[in-house]
């Protein structure tokens, strides 16, 4: 792998006063936001960029919920949150809001996916092994309903998953329910 790595810089924000170091890989930019003194053996939440809920607050998702708290949670544990650039489970925005589109006439989430031939979720994660390994990280309590993302990091070892359960609506019902019985988030 080849990655460019930032210096790190402070960044004071509603959710705490945290650090953040940014990490190229390729075309992607991903950002990690870190508690000024990481835990011993830190709250790490993995989150894949999502424009729509985290920047304009859809209610298609619970993407801004679960980032929001999961900052919330860093800054008093001790913890980070690694941000990926996976827009739309790594589909990017253009096929997301495609998606989106097909959802609106009555697909699903990974019917829509499909349809635009894509997999249910495209996203990967071998980049967090290396940002964890980078900041010489061995344990972690990972915040994830997720049974992918366990799955996938390696090289350090997951002393608890944390749940991260956050309110559902109108809107996110149908979608959460399709990550919970077809995806097997543990929700």
């Amino acid at each position: 792998m080849n990655i460019e790595i930032s210096n790190v810089a402070n960044l004071p924000s509603r959710f705490g006063d945290f650090q953040v170091k940014a990490f190229k890989e390729g075309e992607k930019e991903h950002l990690v936001i870190c508690a000024k003194e990481l835990a011993e053996v830190p709250v790490v939440r993995v989150h894949s960029e999502c424009l729509t809920g985290d920047a304009i607050g859809s209610l298609k998702c619970d993407c801004r919920d679960q980032l929001e708290y999961a900052l919330s949670l860093i800054d008093k544990e001790g913890g980070m949150v690694i941000y990926l650039r996976q827009e739309g489970r790594n589909i990017g925005l253009l096929n997301k809001i495609n998606a989106y589109a097909l959802q609106d006439k009555g697909l699903n989430t990974i019917e829509a996916n499909h349809q635009l031939g894509f997999a249910a979720d495209e996203r990967t994660y071998e980049i967090v092994t290396f940002i964890l390994e980078h900041f010489n990280i061995k344990k972690i309590k990972l915040l994830t309903n997720n049974p992918d993302k366990v799955n996938s990091i390696r090289g350090v070892e997951i002393v608890e998953r944390i749940p991260i359960i956050m309110p559902v609506n109108k809107h996110n019902k149908d979608y959460l329910g399709v990550k919970r019985d077809e995806m097997g988030h543990l929700l």
